[in-house]
């Protein structure tokens, strides 16, 4: 009768679903049984930034300038290296159905995660194994899609922004009900106690490596044109997503193999999710697990499910025979696929269904039983995951690092042993202005990344190329011959600072100050009260660290250690990841404080930092208070000749003017490990590189000016002489009065003459 009345259910579903789809066709609007989530696409041309200046990042980072939505986006980017295992196996049959395994070349140094710039919760997972980025962003809570734009001859690409709304109906969900989940847990407590015991001492400071085998079915492969490697390559796609989904929970998802059942499938895959997912448990308990050692295997199917997208059995990671889940697969939406594996895979590890308390900064969650397009888990996944961490002691087995795959070859865009540069695929390399595609440098660069290099020019000896940070911190500079900055060094521990502070790696830790930094400037440390009362409860609130599965009471010595406690608190702080903020009032005092749980991956802003002062000549270091002789070193303010201070390294920082290594000789500054400050080293080099030019300049300019005068001169000269010669008419007029003014003298000199003459005779 059940099965009849499942059948009846499947068939009413399956009508409205028929009767719906042909409205919608009519209407014009897009197919039921396709989630639409995509936009009008935006055609983008990433543009490779080379990272000059403060914006560089290390070799192995890359960065892009993407500008859709009316914005620009800047994209850091890094190579996954824990994402296939070596050797990697993919099976496959024969048209005989004999089992064949291979071992091919896989390139998994093209998998990148990373973050955008200006959101530090945004997510990356892109590819660049084909010479274009495919793949997935989400900025400021918004997830967008890549994909290359076929037949484009310049790095065109397309970007669909991914829509919140659901578009589905009757709404998809996930298989497990909570009725299910009750009677797997049951059976699980009953059957698996000796297996789910664990005596693992100090569980959550490890990393989780989930080693993971996908099974593809026949039908999702002919629907990829019957070729293998399409499967495989669409597989790299999601694992990629999947990797940055998990990879805040702090486990390292790692593909072991593929199986493709590329001549038919060994048991029926019909639209019964629940059958489905228990043959398929079944043929892996039978065939897979003797092949390949693994922690957890998927099955990816064609088959459309009605109203389920996926099933899995519960906290079974680490269970022999149930350590399986089976995800629908039906169309080419990687996107939505990645979140329903990510989803599945969440219930292997232990974690339930939201409910409404459950919060991950989305309106949605990764956990929800209703399909949604959240891409974060939320507290509730946290706190239940690592619950049932403590029992998973098979994902604590770090892969050999031998057998990591690590392809290194030109054109992954890191740069590797034996390359000047890398710049990356070919259509990446044509327009990068300092490397070539051979990943040697271009004629004429001296450089193609780094913090001391720029526009593909090494910078001068003298270069700031890494600032301090703070008054525990010590700059670096460039030396002029080569292109990476030097190893970044800081103060040396237990030196003062803030007056009531001790520096400790970079930081300056001192209680009031780390009030101010949570709840404002006006905030402070309590009194010691509050911490005896907050730190001896050993709860989330006030602890000393943790233990196993429980937070440590602290003990008396340590109350200064545990958890910071303030007042004064004007303001109440903002905080990432589930941070909560807590208040305490007894005896007329006032407690504030923060809390630190189990699965939280975000830094803890709320433990007393080590090297903050706990009593006289006593500091914390690991919730511990403890002599300062721990710090104790060779290198001292007299090593120095009270003219510098100690790094972390032990060697004297010298103060300006004077020399190291022992700062007792005139100098610049700086320490054997900072390099050359900006003084005599920049002079030489630059009497070394630019004097010539200079000088040229100099005398060309000098040239240049004496012309300018005697031309400015002569000018000037000869307007003169034009202002004193007379006009033409003036000049004739002037010279018919000279020539009556002497024929009148003539005339006058005649007359007198004349007279003369007459009187003579007279």
């Amino acid at each position: 009768m059940m099965a009849v009345g499942e059948a009846l259910v499947h068939m009413r579903i399956t009508v409205l679903h028929l009767c719906l789809g042909i409205l919608l066709f009519l209407s014009g609007w897009a197919q039921i049984g396709h989630s639409q989530h995509h936009s009008f696409p935006e055609v983008v041309t990433p543009l490779r930034i080379n990272g000059t200046n403060r914006a560089m990042r290390p070799p192995d980072w890359i960065s892009y300038s993407l500008h859709f939505g009316g914005k620009k986006h800047i994209v850091h980017m890094k190579a996954k290296k824990l994402l296939v295992s070596k050797p990697f196996s993919v099976f496959t049959y024969t048209d005989q159905g004999a089992l064949l395994e291979d071992h091919p070349f896989v390139q998994s140094d093209c998998y990148y995660d990373g973050y955008v710039e200006g959101d530090p919760e945004s997510l990356v997972a892109l590819s660049t194994c084909l010479g274009s980025f495919q793949g997935m962003l989400e900025i400021h809570d918004t997830v967008y899609e890549i994909k290359p734009k076929r037949l484009s001859a310049a790095f065109e690409h397309l970007v669909y922004k991914m829509h919140r709304e659901k578009t589905q109906f009757p709404l998809m969900r996930c298989g497990l009900t909570e009725e299910k989940l009750a009677r797997q847990l049951k059976l699980q407590r009953r059957d698996n106690s000796i297996l789910r015991q664990s005596g693992y001492e100090g569980w959550w400071t490890h990393t989780w490596y989930l080693e993971t085998v996908l099974i593809v079915d026949y039908q999702r492969f002919l629907y990829k044109q019957s070729n293998v490697s399409f499967v495989i390559q669409e597989v790299f796609l999601l694992v990629n997503n999947i990797h940055s989904l998990l990879s805040p929970l702090g486990v390292d998802l790692i593909l072991l193999g593929i199986e493709v059942w590329n001549e038919k499938n060994f048991f029926e895959v019909s639209n019964n999710i629940f059958g489905t997912l228990y043959e398929f448990c079944n043929w892996k308990r039978d065939n897979l697990d003797s092949r390949i050692k693994h922690d957890l295997a998927h099955f990816l199917v064609k088959q459309n499910f009605g109203m389920y997208f996926g099933l899995a059995y519960a906290s079974t990671v680490c269970i022999p025979g149930l350590e399986c889940g089976v995800d629908s697969f039906p169309d080419d939406d990687l996107y939505e696929v990645s979140l329903t594996i990510a989803h599945e895979m969440g219930h292997n590890l232990g974690m339930y269904h939201d409910v409404w308390i459950c919060q991950c900064g989305q309106r949605h969650c990764i956990m929800s039983e209703e399909r949604s397009d959240g891409t974060r888990f939320s507290n509730c996944s946290y706190a239940q995951m690592w619950e049932n961490f403590k029992y998973m002691n098979c994902m604590l087995n770090a892969p050999k690092q031998e057998d990591i795959f690590r392809g290194t070859a030109c054109g992954n865009g890191v740069v590797e042993e034996g390359e000047e540069c890398d710049c990356g695929s070919p259509t990446l390399c044509s327009n990068h202005p300092c490397c070539s595609e051979n990943c040697t440098l271009k004629f004429g660069a001296e450089c193609a990344s780094g913090l001391c290099c720029e526009d593909c020019l090494l910078l001068p000896p003298g270069k700031v190329c890494r600032e301090n940070v703070s008054e525990c911190d010590l700059p670096e500079w460039c030396n002029g011959t080569s292109p990476e900055c030097p190893e970044d060094v800081y103060v040396q521990d237990g030196v003062r600072c803030m007056d009531s502070g001790y520096c400790h790696e970079k930081r300056c830790n001192a209680r009031d100050e780390q009030c101010r930094q949570i709840f404002g400037k006006e905030s402070r440390s309590a009194q010691e009260s509050c911490y005896t009362e907050m730190n001896s409860r050993g709860d989330r609130f006030g602890n000393c660290g943790l233990s196993d599965d429980h937070y440590v009471m602290c003990n008396i010595s340590d109350f200064l250690c545990g958890r910071v406690q303030c007042e004064n608190v004007k303001e109440i702080p903002s905080l990432r990841g589930h941070t909560t903020v807590h208040w305490m009032d007894f005896n007329g005092v006032t407690c504030w404080g923060t809390d630190y749980h189990f699965g939280m991956t975000v830094p803890d802003i709320g433990d007393v930092k080590d090297g903050t002062e706990c009593g006289d000549g006593q500091v914390c270091i690991h919730r511990k208070c403890v002599s300062m002789s721990l710090w104790a070193s060779d290198c001292s303010p007299e090593t120095c000749a009270m003219k510098g201070i100690c790094n972390n390294k032990h060697h004297c920082h010298c103060d300006p003017n004077w020399e190291p290594p022992n700062c007792t000789e005139e100098g610049y500054g700086g320490s054997v490990d900072s390099g050359p400050p900006p003084a005599k080293e920049v002079q030489e080099w630059r009497a070394r590189k630019r004097t010539p030019l200079f000088i040229l300049l100099y005398w060309l300019l000098f040239i240049c000016l004496w012309l300018l005068i005697l031309i400015t001169k002569k000018t000037q000269l000869k307007k003169k002489e034009e202002n004193v010669q007379p006009s033409p008419k003036k000049e004739q007029l002037e010279t018919n009065q000279l020539q009556r003014t002497r024929e009148e003298g003539e005339n006058q000199s005649i007359y007198k003459t004349t007279t003369k003459l007459t009187k003579q005779q007279e």
